[in-house]
């Protein structure tokens, strides 16, 4: 089980469908959510402001869409790299989560090292079992 995740979709009914999939898999014990990519970054801004100490309780897992106003997902993975946070938070792993099934997109995910895994929407409980099994 992750202790925190955090969704970033700009859809209220699908963070509401992945929270309630996530609660019901007993796959997180926190799970936070953003509605854009802006809204992610400063979530994750707030964490380095304040400094990281191992007792920061950090999240591990993102679940992210790609297509949303403000600033979508990949502007945001973009950011992300570009500021090396993956240096900043070493266990924050993304999950690509997206309606898109164009294999150009799949292909650009695997560009970004701290991406896992490139999904379909919706979330489902079969999906987490596996994200359960295989990062074990």
């Amino acid at each position: 089980m992750y202790k925190k995740i955090l969704c970033v979709d700009d859809d209220p009914i699908t963070l509401m469908l992945c929270k309630k999939v996530i609660q019901k898999c007993e796959f997180s014990e926190t799970i936070e959510i953003a509605n854009n990519g802006e809204d992610a970054l400063a979530y994750l801004e707030s964490f380095s402001q304040k400094g990281i100490t191992p007792t920061t309780d950090l999240p591990e897992l993102l679940f992210l869409d790609l297509n949303m106003p403000v600033m979508g997902g990949w502007e945001f993975l973009d950011i992300i790299t570009e500021r090396r946070y993956n240096e900043i938070f070493p266990q924050l792993k993304v999950i690509v989560l997206s309606s898109t099934i164009d294999p150009k997109d799949i292909e650009k995910s695997k560009s970004y090292p701290m991406v896992l895994d490139f999904l379909s929407k919706p979330i489902t409980r079969e999906m987490l079992e596996e994200l359960k099994n295989n990062n074990t």
